[in-house]
């Protein structure tokens, strides 16, 4: 059975870094698309980054971009997400999504 499960999430700083991990299970090819998304109690999840497979190719949210890099292991079976200069606005549950498949989510809380 497919699964998908998020780590890395933690406290920091103001304009610190953090890097997720998104680990993918019982899938037997490496040419998937995922989407980091990311969650604030009351407000619906909404989309940080998203990387399409083999072809390599990114997409990131306005507000994360140039801040944000999603890069992909795949002899890990792992797709992280780099988060740097990480701001206020930024904490929230973070999830990684493969299909119909979402993880349990990681916290990510900015707080000096």
């Amino acid at each position: 059975q497919l699964q998908v499960g998020e780590s890395g999430g933690g406290l920091v700083q103001p304009g610190g870094s953090l890097r997720l991990s998104c680990v993918v299970s019982g899938y037997d090819s490496d040419d998937y698309g995922l989407g980091w998304f990311r969650q604030v109690p009351g407000k619906e999840r909404e989309g940080v980054a998203c990387h399409s497979g083999r072809h390599g190719s990114t997409c990131y949210e306005d507000s994360t971009k140039g801040r944000c890099t999603i890069s992909r292991d795949n002899a890990k079976n792992t797709v992280y997400l780099q988060m740097n200069s990480l701001e206020p606005e930024d904490p929230a549950v973070y999830y990684c999504n493969l299909q119909q498949y979402w993880g349990q989510g990681t916290q990510v809380t900015v707080s000096s």
